[in-house]
């Protein structure tokens, strides 16, 4: 298998071109700076994705900014802090602000010239066009949850992504979903058949951050542990094959 054999790669972007967990753990100070006791960076992370995969799951039709209120709120809760209204509503709003990985931007300006590039992602279409000016590339499409109703790592939102693709004239063989996440992302891929390539950004580090644990390991048929060792891995084989 080779990463030229494919016309479009299907992105999740927060976790994978988007550092989302440096920009939860940055938006979530007014909170966690209240807390009596000492808080790694992974019991944050690993509490935000308890919140936000059950909130995700009860209530698939809201949108993401109100999914992360919710979330706010029961980490207060957790944690034993009071917080009001606005404090929730405005850590939902902190997706904009949620900073790119270095590396994405250029990745995607090189990756644009030999793929389409499409997302899937767990996010509504206002907060992905802030994340977007960050990323500096235009997608020739985007499927938020917010579009789809519901959010990854449900079969719908690839149902969703496939039927549109289709719409292009794409199909199931033409596509490399590119994903960091096990558990919203390349379990689902693998159902529904699709190649994977894994953007291990948190290869570095223990456990799975910012996302569930995916319980068996998915089948993954690219790694990298950047979207520059990805868009780096296309240029050798362009070589190789001239």
């Amino acid at each position: 298998m080779k990463l030229s054999q494919f016309k479009v790669l299907t992105f999740d972007c927060y976790g994978t071109l988007i550092d989302w967990e440096s920009g939860i753990i940055n938006a979530l100070r007014p909170l966690t700076d209240r807390v009596s006791r000492p808080l790694s960076r992974d019991e944050i992370l690993q509490a935000h994705a308890r919140y936000e995969s059950r909130q995700q799951k009860w209530t698939p039709g809201r949108p993401y900014p109100a999914i992360l209120a919710s979330v706010y709120r029961r980490l207060a809760e957790e944690w034993g802090v009071a917080c009001g209204v606005s404090e929730a509503e405005n850590y939902g709003a902190s997706v904009p602000s949620w900073p790119a990985f270095p590396d994405s931007a250029e990745a995607l300006a090189y990756l644009k010239q030999h793929f389409k590039l499409v997302i899937l992602s767990n996010v509504d279409f206002r907060s992905f066009s802030g994340s977007n000016t960050r990323l500096q590339v235009e997608f020739d499409g985007i499927y938020t949850a917010e579009d789809i109703g519901s959010y990854k790592p449900s079969p719908r939102n690839f149902e969703y992504m496939l039927e549109y693709l289709a719409d292009l004239g794409l199909e199931k063989d033409d596509i490399l979903h590119t994903a960091e996440s096990l558990f919203h992302d390349h379990t689902p891929a693998n159902a529904f058949g699709l190649a994977s390539c894994w953007i291990y950004r948190r290869h570095a580090q223990q456990g799975f951050g910012a996302t569930m644990d995916p319980g068996a390991m998915p089948r993954i048929d690219f790694q990298f542990t950047s979207m520059a060792e990805l868009a780096e891995a296309h240029k050798r084989e362009c070589a190789e094959g001239l």
